[in-house]
Order: C-alpha cells, then structure tokens, then sequence
C-alpha cells in the first residue's frame, strides 16, 4: 500500500493561488455590482474603466493581505473577534482605496453604504465558506462508509 505524503509546500502555495484567484473574483464582482447600483442611483448608465482596473488590482492586494497576513480570516473556522477586525481592516482599505480614486466620488453616503455592503458581504462569504466544509464533510463521512462497507473483510 502507497504511503501517504503531506502536501508539498507547491501543492500549498497553488491551493492558497487558487483560493486568492477564487476570493479576488468573488469580491470584484460584489464591489462592482455595489458601483453600478450607486452610478444608476445617480443617473449615469456609465462605468469607468479605470474604476474598475483599480477595483480588481484592489481585490487582489488586498486578497493577497488578507490570506498571507491576516489569517484567511474569511474562511477561519468559527466567526470571532479576530475574524470580524480582519474583516472591518479590509473594508477600511477598500473604502480608503475608493475614497482616493473616486469610485463614488468622495460622497460620504456612498462610502458609508459600501462599508456597510462589505461587512454584510464578508459575513455571507464567512458563511458559504463554512456550509461548503460541513457540506464537503458529510460527503467526505458517506464516502467514507461506503468504501468501508465495500472493502470489509468477508465473514466465510
């Protein structure tokens, strides 16, 4: 029988890649939808495309910041303080970033309301994450029963 190896510490780097990639796709889309609302709101069916190059360079740093420094906060096991300051750090940066390029155009409603719209997204985000591993866990549990149940020893 083959010996179980450990992850390799390229299979580890490629797992955190994929999950920045996964988290970085998910986030541009919640901020740029979160945009588009408000340029309507305000009556303009126009986005800038310089808006949204900084929205996706912003969702990767701070992708990055948020798995290599500030414990993957989003996808931690229980929702605590230590998950909720990772959470209200990066909605400061994505504010402070919109602020400075004028997403919104330096209102303060808006800059508000998107705060507001980031910590309800981190808490859904926090949440999908962790029904998916109760959700991988259960089917993890009946595959688990059903290759025990195939592969046990035969009584003659």
């Amino acid at each position: 029988m083959k010996e179980e190896k450990k992850l390799t510490l390229w299979e580890r780097y490629l797992t955190s890649e994929i999950g920045i990639e996964f988290k970085s796709c998910l986030y541009f889309f919640a901020i740029l939808f979160f945009y588009c609302v408000v340029r309507m709101v305000n009556g303009s069916t126009d986005a800038s495309i310089l808006h949204m190059t900084e929205m996706i360079f912003t969702c990767y740093g701070i992708g990055y910041f948020q798995v290599y420094v500030l414990w993957n906060f989003d996808e931690a096991e229980k929702l605590g303080i230590k998950e909720i300051a990772g959470m209200v750090i990066c909605t400061a940066l994505y504010c402070g970033i919109s602020y400075w390029g004028k997403w919104f155009d330096r209102e303060l409603l808006p800059t508000l309301l998107f705060a507001l719209y980031l910590m309800i997204t981190y808490i859904c985000v926090f949440y999908i994450y962790y029904s998916k591993r109760r959700i991988d866990d259960k089917k993890l549990n009946e595959d688990l029963k059903l290759f025990q149940s195939e592969h046990r020893p035969r009584e003659k």
